[in-house]
């Protein structure tokens, strides 16, 4: 019995032995292959649009004799810029051909997510990696170097009217839609589109944009839209012209294209759109109630064309750490604040760390502000200051009298001046920062100009009195008059006529706007200051306490007379127009 088991063992071991060496002569045993060698059907290749699907270089390369079917072979083509080793390759895959074609959408494409320049040429590197098809044995091509330039695909531009007219009064209806193709045909990442506008002729020197967003092919604009861009584009309110609108597209690489140029003609109108400033401030500065757009002062329009509907501004006192913010229209529907000069809807309150006289300037097109010190100043060569700005502050400067209201006085010579509210020049352009100087065309009572001509001549040198009077935004203008003498008048003045101005004491100018007096005053009678020696002369009255002790605000424009102490004796009295003050000591 044990000697048949030893024989059955015998055997079951020599079938394990067979069978094992069966097993490992039945492996797949493949050869190594060979690094293929690579050649392109061009060495530079400048594609155009019309090359969009057709075949605009070839690629080709030797077998690298792999021991498989050579339907299995992989091979992959390696494309980037010279000089970047392959770091940022761009592939295309092939299985069980020795060649390849790419199109000139694909090559464009190519080149735009590398961020290359339109119409530029760059150099690019290109190998293939071979390998078996389960990604064995990988060999390295040569490098063959192909100079190719990318070409522009931009977008077709239509529009649904190329006549409009626009009206206030329909200004929130629909009045026109563009719409365009697709920039950039075969790029896969995102394409950022924006319309711009220019008056005809022009040749979008200066464009102006309207955002867009990103891989969106249309764009309606409203009458009060289509009429902003009219007016931006110099044609005035009320006229008809024409604009011309494109689109820019922009990858997410850098690479611009513009689209053809399509012309509307445009009826255009004058817009009224104005804007407000609530703030904490409102109820101590006698600007209305706090935090209400109802009795919040307004903000001047900028009526030049490039700056119609987009520049607003204000001169304005306001006290330490107040907070405010700008409301299109008096309600809090449209509210706009911001932080860094950025403008944004409904953003955080502006805010001003000490008290003072404050310009505050909005651009509502390019949603930007500026606040800077509020003031105003002599320039021109008529005045001490010569035509240098920086010379006019602040033995130059007029005094701030309330919101968008200055008053000074000054020596003139004959010749020409202005007004300037900043120490530069304007250098030209129209933004929130932009510095004004006002012109006008005309004598005492006539508009003022931004950045306009100079005021007219002073036909007879001498002191002067100017008012820059903003209090009407709808109407910016200056007052002139003489300034030689100052009278104090009334019933108060021991040993003076009562109301009687060619008989009343004058004042001693002290310079810088200040006029001062001693004389012996009655108690409890009333006294009033008269630029001349007859009733018609500028004159001030009382315009409230000041919150400095014996110190009274003056106004010009009717008002309570003075009241003299209640202890008659000798006072002086000096009337500082600059600061808008009278002091009684």
């Amino acid at each position: 019995m044990k000697t048949i088991y030893k024989l059955i063992s015998l055997v079951i071991f020599s079938v394990f032995i067979i069978t094992a060496c069966t097993k490992v002569q039945d492996l797949t045993y493949h050869e190594n292959g060979t690094a293929v060698t690579l050649t392109a059907s061009k060495t530079a290749v400048v594609a155009t649009p019309a090359d969009s699907i057709t075949n605009v270089i070839a690629f080709s390369w030797t077998s690298p004799k792999y021991a498989q079917d050579s339907s299995l072979y992989k091979f992959i083509l390696e494309i980037d810029s010279t000089g970047r080793n392959f770091a940022k390759e761009s592939t295309k895959i092939v299985t069980g051909s020795l060649s390849t074609t790419l199109t000139g959408k694909e090559l464009n494409a190519i080149l735009l997510n590398y961020g290359f320049s339109l119409g530029v040429p760059y150099a690019l590197d290109v190998r293939v990696t071979s390998s078996y098809g389960n990604n064995n044995e990988r060999y390295l091509s040569n490098v063959v170097k192909v100079t190719v330039t990318p070409y522009n695909d931009p977008s077709v531009l239509t529009s649904t009217q190329t006549s409009v007219n626009c009206a206030l009064a329909t200004s929130s209806n629909l009045s026109n839609t563009f719409n365009w193709s697709t920039a950039f045909n075969g790029y896969t990442g995102n394409v950022t589109y924006t319309i711009q506008y220019d008056s005809t002729s022009k040749n979008f020197v200066a464009p102006i944009e309207i955002p867009v967003g990103t891989n969106v092919f249309t764009k309606s604009l409203t009458q009060f839209e289509m009429n902003e861009s009219a007016l931006f584009s110099g044609v005035p309110g009320g006229n008809v012209g024409k604009v011309e609108y494109r689109v820019k597209a922009t990858t997410a690489q850098g690479a611009i294209s513009y689209s053809n140029v399509v012309n509307v003609t445009i009826s255009s109108y004058v817009p009224i759109l104005r804007f407000y400033m609530p703030g904490g401030y409102q109820a101590a500065t006698g600007n209305g109630n706090n935090w209400d757009p109802g009795t919040a002062p307004e903000f001047i329009r900028d009526m030049r064309p490039a700056a119609l509907n987009k520049l607003y501004y204000m001169y304005i006192y306001l006290p330490a750490n107040s907070e405010f913010k700008v409301t299109q229209g008096r309600s809090w529907d449209i509210n706009y604040g911001g932080s860094g000069g950025n403008l944004s809807a409904g953003g955080a309150n502006f805010s001003v760390p000490t008290s003072g006289f404050y310009r505050i300037s909005i651009d509502r097109v390019n949603m930007k502000y500026d606040i800077r010190e509020g003031r105003m100043g002599f320039v021109g060569g008529a005045t001490g200051a010569g035509w240098s700005p920086s010379s006019s502050f602040p033995n130059y400067a007029l005094g701030n009298s309330a919101t968008n209201l200055f008053v000074g006085l000054t020596d003139f010579s004959t010749g020409g001046w202005k007004l300037i509210d900043h120490n530069d020049w304007n250098n030209g352009d129209i933004s929130a920062m932009n510095v004004r100087s006002y012109g006008a065309n005309g004598g005492s009572g006539s508009t003022l100009e931004v950045n306009g001509a100079n005021m007219p001549d002073i036909a007879t040198a001498g002191r002067y009195r100017v008012i820059w009077d903003g209090r009407d935004v709808n109407n910016i203008k200056y007052e002139m008059s003489g300034a030689t003498q100052m009278r104090v008048v009334g019933n108060g003045m021991t040993g003076v006529p009562n109301w009687d101005p060619a008989g009343s004491p004058q004042m001693t100018y002290a310079g810088n706007g200040v006029w001062t007096l001693t004389l012996l005053l009655d108690a409890n009678e009333e006294i009033k200051f008269l630029a001349g020696n007859s009733w018609g002369a500028f004159d001030y009255e009382d315009n409230g306490a000041s919150g400095t002790p014996n110190t009274r605000k003056i106004k010009w424009e009717g008002g309570s007379n003075f009241s003299t102490p209640s202890v008659a004796g000798s006072y002086t009295i000096t009337l500082n127009e600059k600061t808008q003050t009278v002091t009684i000591n």
